[in-house]
């Protein structure tokens, strides 16, 4: 005989008596639904279902009220009432009222629990978690992660991170988390935020997630807001920072230790808040999952419920570069479509190498990674500052990250060739360009050079034009060979990326993705939200279509549409993106108004973004590029002058990055004549430049005057092909960065807050 709770939520009421008196009671249902009966036994009807429900008054709990799930019926048989109170009362005879947890379990990675419960595990994935499973009877003795930065360095398998997240979720259950709960995971990019990431979820619980760099304003309005009830942090330095404002203002059932001791705490500031370490949590899991071995073999009674795959996963808060963040719930349904389809994108295989170096909370980088343990691959943690040493001593097949990233490297890449002698510096700077008019030829020949009008040619064009690319490439392919063997095979060998570099989370500015190709170096950018978990769109290998996001993922729709009247509107016409998908978030949490206004009854998700799908053509250049998304701007961003004319800033700031004297920009212009904008100069390079234009061998006097002058001409230089022209221009002294405020985690320049913490200064450029 057994008799198991089947439910979300658990039995409230310490003493269960009265609600197996209730059980076979034809006492209406009302109130609100405790927890469900799977009852099996030689006395009741084998699989039958009762949901538990209570009424309250304002004396508290009044009753237990029970209605059967039987199958094909609503009720149970009134001849039966009677007998089967009889049964109740002997089974409470039998069955000690003691509390009982109910234990939410990820149905394929603990499927063994399960089975003790009649609750047939499924061989599909029904939560994230259940990767680690398929992955370490796959992958079991193959290297997972190493992670070298952190005390004490790591490496595990497949098989070893598999127990290590079954360690840690069973310790969070002993130290008593609950299904549904929240907890903050505020830490940033190493081997452990994975395992608490899985293991919080792996117990049904929901984890709330933020790096290490926010604010402490930020932490905490994320905590509150969430009804999170505990904090697993980065370190206890990190806990240092937050311990004030925290303690006094936040309500904290625990505290969890990622890495460090917690002896390095001060007992007065954690006032009496129970404290665990990373391997304190660990240790608990295995003891308890022994336990539970232990009583599962003499066959003791335990409350065991799957996952659904409707359940919230993470709630993700968005960094956005406009407004107050909002929490993005995310089913474990939406991040399944990102790993079940992303090979599409990147065809991994076991023992592919991958650096990671990005939050690990933002969803981009989540999904990823949780793709990438799925193919057998061995993820190797870096930072920002390892970064470059990195790259050339683990040689990756793959790196996934921003686009600010690939343009480190390719400034880097350019400061390598300018500090060449005169001789080096010559060869190199002339075989790219023989290279990036070669790779220009070849897509032109194979029908992938975009454009956004849908016209057909003549044939007899179309093949003098494919001809024309054809025999002039063939007489530029030596030298681009000559290139490979003289400069880019040492390029290739100081950075590896030998298959791909995957880029999302920003725009990836075009003259960056021309020189990666001409030097063969394949990139391929992708398009996502957090709102859509987050990849929506992506460039394939086979169609690599540059200036590009790629095409939509399986099971992706995208249309466009027009802002006015939201007329769908035809390929090649500029509107605002919309998607629809599997991996569409279930909305804002509490905030139902916000999710209203970006999220349609039909499911339709409105980004924001203004964009256009190439139109299909069967021949000339673009006749391989049908169907694929154009992003061209945020329409929040969209600047529009007092002459009427609507600009888009991230044009102009695009290409006024290529200058290697320019740092970083902010266009503006709004409710203005003409644009102006905000500049964070390179000063080395500025000195530079100003040197080689002074006749004087003396020290170089740099004004801002003639920064200015020099910024001015640069600009110029780098924007002439754009419809506008930057007019005024702002030096700004100090970068914006993630400290500052400036800048999202995943680094994004914050347009609002920039122009406002500088709207003084603005108003004086205009008068």
């Amino acid at each position: 005989m057994a008799i198991s709770l089947h439910s979300k939520l658990g039995l409230l009421n310490g003493d269960p008596r009265e609600a197996f008196r209730f059980l076979f009671s034809p006492h209406p249902i009302r109130g609100a639904e405790i927890f469900r009966w799977r009852c099996s036994s030689s006395h009741l009807r084998m699989g039958r279902r009762l949901r538990v429900f209570c009424e309250s008054d304002e004396n508290g709990i009044k009753s237990h009220i029970v209605h059967s799930l039987a199958p094909q019926q609503n009720g149970i048989e009134t001849g039966e009432i009677n007998h089967q109170l009889e049964v109740a009362d002997a089974l409470l005879a039998e069955t000690k009222a003691e509390d009982v947890q109910v234990r939410r379990c990820s149905p394929l990675l603990e499927g063994a629990l399960l089975l003790n419960d009649s609750v047939l595990p499924s061989n599909e994935w029904k939560a994230v978690p259940d990767i680690w499973k398929s992955s370490a009877e796959r992958y079991g003795d193959r290297i997972a992660l190493v992670d070298p930065y952190h005390y004490p360095p790591t490496k595990l398998t497949y098989k070893e991170l598999e127990q290590e997240i079954l360690h840690f979720s069973e310790g969070l259950r002993a130290v008593g988390v609950v299904p549904d709960e929240k907890l903050a995971l505020f830490a940033d990019n190493s081997c452990r935020w994975l395992v608490a990431d899985q293991g919080i979820m792996a117990t049904g619980a929901i984890n709330v997630v933020r790096g290490t760099r926010s604010s402490v304003e930020e932490l905490l309005q994320i905590y509150n807001h969430s009804d999170s009830v505990a904090l697993v942090l980065d370190n206890s330095d990190f806990f240092s920072r937050l311990a004030e404002s925290f303690i006094s203002k936040a309500v904290i059932r625990f505290i969890i230790l990622l890495w460090g001791e917690k002896s390095c705490l001060d007992s007065k500031v954690v006032q009496g808040i129970p404290v665990f370490t990373y391997k304190e949590i660990i240790k608990l899991g295995q003891d308890s999952r022994q336990n539970l071995l232990d009583s599962c073999k003499k066959g003791q009674r335990y409350i065991y419920e799957a996952i659904d795959s409707d359940d919230i996963a993470t709630l993700i808060y968005t960094s956005g570069t406009t407004g107050t963040p909002k929490g993005v719930m995310l089913t474990h349904q939406n991040i399944l479509h990102q790993i079940r389809n992303l090979w599409d994108i990147v065809p991994a295989e076991a023992g592919d190498r991958f650096l990671s170096m990005l939050p690990p909370w933002h969803v981009y980088e989540r999904s990823a990674e949780y793709f990438t343990f799925t193919r057998g691959v061995e993820q190797v943690y870096t930072t920002v500052k390892n970064l470059k040493e990195d790259l050339r001593r683990y040689q990756p097949h793959y790196i996934i990250s921003v686009p600010l990233v690939y343009e480190t490297l390719y400034s880097g890449i350019q400061k390598q060739i300018s500090t060449s002698s005169t001789a080096r510096k010559f060869v190199a700077l002339t075989l790219i360009k023989i290279s990036l008019l070669y790779m220009e030829l070849k897509r032109i020949y194979e029908g992938k050079s975009l454009t956004r009008l849908e016209k057909q040619h003549w044939s007899s064009i179309f093949v003098f034009d494919w001809l024309w690319g054809r025999i002039i490439s063939a007489f530029l392919w030596p030298l681009h060979l000559l290139g490979r063997k003289l400069v880019y095979s040492k390029i290739h060998s100081a950075i590896g990326i030998s298959k791909a570099g995957i880029s999302g989370g920003g725009s990836l500015p075009l003259h960056i993705d021309m020189f990666f190709e001409a030097i063969g170096v394949k990139v391929q950018n992708g398009y996502g939200l957090t709102e859509s978990s987050p990849v929506v769109a992506a460039r394939r290998l086979a169609f690599n279509v540059l200036g590009s996001v790629g095409h939509p993922l399986r099971q992706t729709e995208i249309e466009v549409v027009d802002s006015e009247t939201g007329e769908v509107l035809p390929a090649g016409s500029k509107g605002i993106v919309k998607v629809r998908g599997p991996q569409v978030m279930k909305g804002y949490y509490k905030n139902p108004s916000a999710t209203t206004a970006v999220l349609d009854e039909e499911g339709w998700l409105n980004t924001g973004d203004i964009g256009w799908i190439a139109p299909n053509n069967s021949t000339g250049r673009s006749r391989h590029c049908g169907g694929v998304l154009v992003l061209e701007g945020r329409a929040k961003d969209t600047i529009v002058l007092t002459t009427g004319e609507n600009v888009e800033p991230s044009e102009l700031e695009e290409a006024a990055l290529r200058s290697s004297l320019i740092q970083q920009i902010v266009v503006i212009g709004q409710d203005q004549r003409r644009l102006g904008a905000l500049v964070v100069p390179n000063k080395d390079e500025l000195l530079l430049v100003a040197g080689k234009n002074s006749s004087s061998d003396t020290h170089i006097d740099l004004t801002k005057e003639k920064m200015i002058n020099l910024l001015h001409d640069e600009i110029r230089k780098w924007t002439s092909e754009c419809s506008f022209q930057i007019g005024p221009i702002l030096i700004v002294d100090e970068p914006f960065t993630i400290e500052s405020g400036l800048m999202t985690p995943t680094m994004k320049v914050q347009r609002n807050k920039v122009i406002a913490r500088y709207k003084d200064q603005i108003a004086e450029l205009y008068k």
